[in-house]
């Protein structure tokens, strides 16, 4: 992905111009925060409803009334757009344009009552793939604390209405970097291996539980980079977006683009140095 794309460019995505990006930067702003208020109208005491790829890949009733609920705002503001999302798969489309929705990005924090679980709505052209997608609008919006990032392609991007720049990059070994763990015993193990390599050569890692959240804070300054391997569509249309039109830059390793295989964020040159600190460290670039 490119750092801050120009109005041009988003003219050139999809057939949208500046102003359909922004209509579409709206809606997906409209739809996290009404999701968002549904996530907190169910409170605390929830109940695992099902797990995916391992007994500790949970999912829950909200986490399936939230996307549905999204679902139908979509289907009834766009007809024809396609939709994916994490519970409910893949709805087909005709206009090109499909609408990326994590219902609840940190399921697990949500389940044990720990403040950092979001709402990730993002609208791209093209596949939905994070190595071939056009992201041209999204949104995260944090439920525990209301903090909303919003960011629309060539048009910058917005924690709460104030415009984003992402900080000066600071040397590796001053940054402080986040990461994310599998549910799978195996990608465990390697991810640790990976991390152990790594711990020593930052300021410190923290391990938050919501990558769209995450993201967003590197736009914002507050973490210097992120790292993560196994990340699906869905956990990085809207934060990946926000990372770059804060300026930002967004890759995978060994020169190919941010993808399943690895998602590193940050401000460029801190990428640089992050991503051969990873291939040093034997992060494998391809799944």
């Amino acid at each position: 992905m490119n750092s801050h794309s120009t109005s041009a460019q988003s003219q050139g995505a999809a057939g949208q111009s500046p102003d359909g990006i922004e209509e579409l930067m709206a809606l997906c702003e409209r739809l996290a925060r009404e999701a968002g208020d549904h996530v907190r109208a169910a409170g605390s005491g929830v109940a695992v409803a099902g797990t995916k790829t391992s007994v500790n890949d949970v999912v829950t009733a909200v986490d399936r009334e939230v996307e549905q609920l999204l679902r139908t705002r979509i289907a009834q503001a766009r007809p024809g757009d396609a939709f994916l999302g994490e519970e409910d798969g893949a709805v087909a489309g005709t206009t090109g344009l499909t609408w990326v929705v994590d219902p609840i990005d940190g399921t697990v924090n949500f389940l044990y009552g720990i403040p950092s679980y979001s709402v990730s709505v993002a609208v791209v052209s093209g596949a939905p793939d994070p190595r071939t997608w056009t992201v041209l609008a999204g949104c995260v919006h944090a439920v525990t604390a209301g903090t909303t990032w919003s960011a629309g392609r060539g048009l910058g991007a917005w924690r709460d209405g104030e415009r984003l720049r992402i900080k000066d990059a600071v040397p590796l070994g001053q940054a402080l970097v986040s990461t994310g763990f599998g549910y799978t015993e195996e990608r465990r193990r390697e991810q640790a291996g990976i991390v152990a390599q790594i711990l020593p050569q930052v300021r410190d890692i923290r391990r938050i539980g919501s990558v769209a959240i995450d993201l967003c804070l590197v736009a914002d300054g507050r973490l210097d980079a992120h790292y993560e391997r196994g990340l699906n569509a869905w956990d990085v249309a809207a934060g990946t977006l926000v990372v770059t039109e804060a300026g930002g830059t967004v890759e995978g390793l060994s020169g190919l683009p941010a993808s399943k295989a690895m998602t590193v964020a940050g401000a460029a040159p801190l990428v640089a140095e992050l991503t051969a600190a990873l291939e040093a460290a034997g992060a494998p670039a391809t799944m």
